[in-house]
């Protein structure tokens, strides 16, 4: 069976979830279609600010926007959270004290946060005697609620925190209904405190956020699904107005919170990514499906499994050895339209505890709702594959990494 036969089957077997990301796809474009109707969203609002940007209506409508659209009371966005993991620290020490304990229902976080966690000397949340207590998951690698109301049971904790993607670990990413069971589990417990959800790659892949299900807070990057492939850097924190008031006032100052902030770009690109994410989401989810299910053909053991539908846009694909992982992630560098020409090599990135190798051919630097690749140079020998800006562009890139495998 020649590359393109295997494709066309591939895309054959896919058909029936390929329609479904398609409605999923409709439902939230309306979503957010209504959302910009709603706060009369017009051309002055992608003017650029300066200075304290006092009574910026670009910013403040396009918060506005993203509440609206993720069902949440409130809601940060700004250029000025300059990833996933500076909106996920700037959320965490905007909610939690001294004292406070967390407790991580999903197992270890990914690596960049482990330094915010437990660094020593770095200003990370031990040095401030916040703890941060982490549950394993169970043998299915789902969220033990069992688990979960013995801890509530036993301490008392000022917030419950679940990553909603997989990072670097081999298990499934969790699903809206998933965090939405921890949720009702954790309320039936008693516990008052914020639920916080790491929402990071899970944007618009289903019809419902975490917020719409019992999270308090939601925190992502722009450079992934919300920014539609447009926004050029940024994070965002949405969900209830007390928890995002919070964090406005560590991400400015407490005397001011929310009512500074200027960009004096513009805010276009962050309208008209926001607006275009969820079609781009559904192009990344159908080509993370159809190398998942080429790869699985071949005989590659890849998370989840391709007969049913992805709750975010990353896929894992373990290999045998290193440098058939190191391979794969060439493959993807060698398909993306910059620096395509680049030979990758594992380096000690910041923030992770063993060499990267990272595939990022992409217009805005590092951006994952783009095709890319990385994976961590340590056993199990696991690539991760998220993103797609076209459906057409996955599909040319899962051709030409198949001719190499084969």
């Amino acid at each position: 069976m020649t590359v393109e036969e295997r494709i066309s089957a591939a895309e054959r077997s896919l058909a029936p979830m390929f329609a479904e990301i398609d409605g999923i796809a409709l439902f939230n474009q309306e979503k957010v279609l209504a959302a910009f109707r709603e706060e009369r969203i017009a051309l002055r609002h992608f003017v650029p600010t300066t200075g304290y940007g006092y009574g910026d209506e670009g910013r403040e409508c396009l918060g506005r926007v993203y509440a609206r659209a993720f069902g949440a009371e409130r809601a940060i966005v700004s250029p000025a959270l300059l990833s996933g993991t500076h909106a996920l620290t700037v959320a965490l020490f905007g909610v939690l004290r001294p004292g406070d304990r967390v407790l991580c229902v999903s197992g270890m976080p990914y690596d960049t946060l482990r330094g915010v966690i437990r660094g020593e000397g770095n200003g990370s949340l031990a040095d401030f005697h916040i703890s941060f207590e982490t549950l394993a998951l169970d043998e299915k690698g789902k969220i033990n609620l069992a688990a979960v109301r013995e801890a509530l049971a036993r301490e008392k904790y000022a917030m419950v925190y679940v990553q909603r993607s997989r990072g670097y670990e081999l298990r499934d990413s969790f699903t809206v209904d998933e965090i939405g069971a921890l949720c009702a589990c954790v309320r039936e417990a008693g516990f008052e405190g914020c639920i916080f959800v790491d929402n990071c790659y899970g944007e618009f892949a289903e019809r419902r956020e975490p917020t719409q299900v019992g999270a308090d807070l939601i925190v992502g990057s722009l450079i992934k699904n919300p920014g539609g492939g447009l926004a050029p850097t940024g994070g965002y924190i949405a969900g209830r107005a007390k928890y995002v008031g919070q964090c406005e006032n560590r991400l400015t100052a407490p005397s001011v919170g929310g009512e500074v902030g200027s960009y004096a770009y513009g805010y276009q690109l962050f309208y008209q990514g926001f607006f275009l994410a969820p079609h781009v989401v559904a192009q990344a989810l159908k080509g993370a499906l159809l190398i998942g299910k080429c790869m699985a053909d071949l005989g590659y053991v890849n998370y989840p499994s391709v007969d049913r539908l992805p709750p975010d846009i990353t896929r894992a694909v373990r290999f045998d050895t290193e440098k058939q992982l190191t391979d794969f992630i060439q493959s993807v560098q060698e398909v993306s339209p910059v620096d395509s020409f680049v030979r990758l090599e594992a380096w000690d990135m910041p923030g992770y505890d063993c060499k990267v190798i990272m595939a990022a051919g992409t217009f805005n630097s590092g951006a994952s709702i783009e095709l890319s690749a990385d994976a961590p140079i340590r056993e199990p020998y696991v690539a991760y594959f998220q993103g797609g800006l076209t459906y057409e562009h996955c599909k040319l890139a899962v051709r030409e990494v198949l001719k190499k495998l084969l």
